[in-house]
């Protein structure tokens, strides 16, 4: 009996380790995301995703939420921070229809971003149209988000905005792969090597601040890079990504968020000359 005890005893400390190993894996975002929507107002929406379950009780009363506007007057200088360092490489990618977004998965990896001595890997990349985070009150067309995680399950997300203008280059090379998913159901399809340098930033200056995911869970303490030059793309590009996703809203960006604790930086390389 006394053997039973200390097994069952073993058991129930080796399933805690479990649980808790695992809970460092929720801060990714939802895969299946039909669930929750973007319609204001709605039993589902924005400002009921905090109650629609437990676990994401962060989008809700989470005290440093994302996206925020970038007002001028409330960013400063950076001077401790770095050249973000990228790393990135071709490799084989998956392209899902995750029913409120279009996600371009890379297999095993596309490589490494360095922020704060800390390598990131570059997981995913994601669209949300119009931009979520805003500049001084304005919304462009369409944000990116390029999606990393270190070895420890932090998240760094790379968000890059888009005006209406030129075709974006690296949409293009997606744009045959997009009609094939309408009719998906949270299936991913093979599209190929792709290369993550062609997602072009334009410029080294960027705003960085610890923020959340903007999707339920709405994890926090995630590194946000907004890169500052807001980039083109076509309105039919912008009109595809949302045609292929497979839900009744208009948009699929999340309300601006309180800026609360929030502190917002802002790297220019004539600042950090010797970095």
């Amino acid at each position: 009996m006394e053997k039973l005890s200390s097994t069952h005893f073993l058991f129930c400390v080796l399933f805690l380790v479990l649980v808790f190993n695992s809970s460092k894996t929720s801060c990714q975002e939802v895969e299946d995301e039909r669930e929750f929507t973007y319609v204001r107002g709605s039993e589902n929406g924005p400002e009921k995703w905090g109650e629609i379950h437990p676990e994401w009780a962060a989008c809700k009363t989470g005290g440093m939420q994302s996206p925020i506007d970038l007002l001028h007057k409330r960013v400063a200088v950076g001077t401790h921070l770095k050249k973000l360092k990228r790393s990135y490489m071709p490799t084989n990618a998956t392209i899902k229809n995750r029913g409120h977004d279009i996600m371009l998965r890379w297999v095993g990896g596309a490589g490494t971003i360095q922020i704060n001595n800390t390598e990131y890997v570059l997981k995913q990349c994601h669209w949300h149209s119009p931009s979520e985070h805003t500049f001084n009150g304005k919304r462009f067309a369409l944000e990116v988000h390029m999606v990393h995680e270190s070895a420890d399950k932090k998240v760094a997300v790379v968000g890059i905005t888009y005006m209406i203008g030129r075709p974006d280059t690296f949409l293009t090379e997606l744009m045959e792969h997009l009609g094939s998913i309408v009719s998906t159901d949270n299936e991913e399809r093979n599209v190929g090597v792709l290369n993550p340098r062609h997602i072009k930033m334009g410029s080294r200056k960027y705003y960085r601040y610890i923020g959340s995911l903007t999707v339920p869970p709405c994890t926090e303490d995630v590194v946000w890079t907004i890169i500052q030059k807001v980039r083109t793309v076509s309105r039919e590009q912008v009109r595809l990504l949302r045609a292929a996703v497979k839900d009744d809203s208009k948009t699929n960006s999340r309300p601006v968020q309180s800026i609360n604790k929030h502190s917002v930086h802002l790297y220019r390389p004539v600042d950090n000359e010797d970095n």
